[in-house]
């Protein structure tokens, strides 16, 4: 009878959150200075959290939460179109606040406009734990967290992540996974109900290149009775589009069809602390591991010498 009246109050709670998003609970927007891509990501423990999430292909980003609001989401969009800066947008958004109450809001935003610059704001009466971090190329921002180690574990892990800026933005939400990153999330031991990540190439136009969401995993437990954390089920989401949509045969990194000491001088290099593009990266995790490091190079090594 117990288990029978909470699912059907976790079914209440599903239903609300489909027509009712006012949170999103931790999320990064950033820019990659080398390939113009921009990317975003987020979880919540609420369904359909990527509604957040605006990326302008070429221009800039923003994640618009706490208490969401379409209309100051717009509102940034068509600032960032023309050519405000993100503390310009933040500026405007805490005096024109759609409902007079910029106090329960949260943004991050990341632009090209005016050189690459990011700002985050974080309104007093957001609910706690709340706050933001910001860096030359993102915005780290959440509220009703667990504690402020959710924000600095997601910026010490989006930073210390070599390979594309994909990757890096999985790895943030990656740090962010533990049991109650969302305290709402805490009974059930996992970090959220819904998760995503979107990444657009300066020339995306119709479709962004990266466009994943885990909606909810709330069906999943009707279902099945266990709880799954979204952001491993949108890692496995990713794993696939990677492995789909990138031809590559690993060790060739400098994709001339043959593996040799070219490759090897590349791959050391990039151990070394050399910038690498997306494709390089995945071409050198040799042993698929997202680092890239000497167990990278002696498994090159023992390929060329069998």
């Amino acid at each position: 009878m117990l288990q029978t009246w909470y699912i059907g109050l976790k079914k209440l709670i599903f239903l609300n959150s489909l027509i009712s998003v006012v949170f999103c609970t931790f999320s990064i927007v950033a820019f990659d200075p080398e390939t113009g891509e921009i990317g975003s990501a987020g979880a919540s423990c609420i369904a359909n959290s990527i509604i957040i999430s605006e990326i302008i292909p070429g221009i800039g980003a923003i994640n618009t939460q706490s208490y969401y609001l379409s209309q100051n989401q717009n509102y940034a969009s068509s600032l960032m179109i023309q050519n405000y800066s993100p503390q310009e947008i933040i500026s405007f958004l805490e005096i024109n606040d759609f409902q007079n109450n910029p106090s329960i809001r949260q943004y991050g935003i990341v632009s090209l406009n005016q050189n690459i610059s990011s700002a985050g704001f974080t309104g007093e009466n957001c609910s706690d734990w709340k706050g933001h971090l910001t860096g030359y190329n993102y915005s780290i921002q959440g509220n009703i967290l667990i504690d402020n180690s959710i924000l600095e574990s997601m910026e010490a892990s989006f930073t210390s992540t070599n390979g594309p800026l994909s990757f890096k933005l999985m790895a943030a939400l990656q740090a962010a996974k533990v049991p109650g990153a969302d305290y709402r999330c805490l009974d059930e031991g996992i970090s959220s109900y819904s998760a995503f990540i979107r990444l657009a190439e300066p020339n995306d136009e119709s479709q962004f290149t990266i466009d994943l969401n885990v909606n909810s995993v709330i069906p999943y437990y009707f279902n099945n009775g266990i709880w799954i954390d979204p952001i491993d089920s949108l890692q496995i989401a990713f794993d696939n589009y990677i492995f789909e949509n990138f031809e590559y045969n690993k060790g060739d990194i400098n994709q001339d069809l043959i593996i040799d000491i070219l490759d090897i001088i590349i791959i050391v290099n990039i151990v070394l602390g050399q910038s690498t593009s997306g494709v390089q990266f995945l071409l050198s995790d040799i042993n698929s591991d997202n680092i890239i490091n000497i167990q990278d190079i002696i498994m090159i090594v023992n390929s060329i010498l069998n």
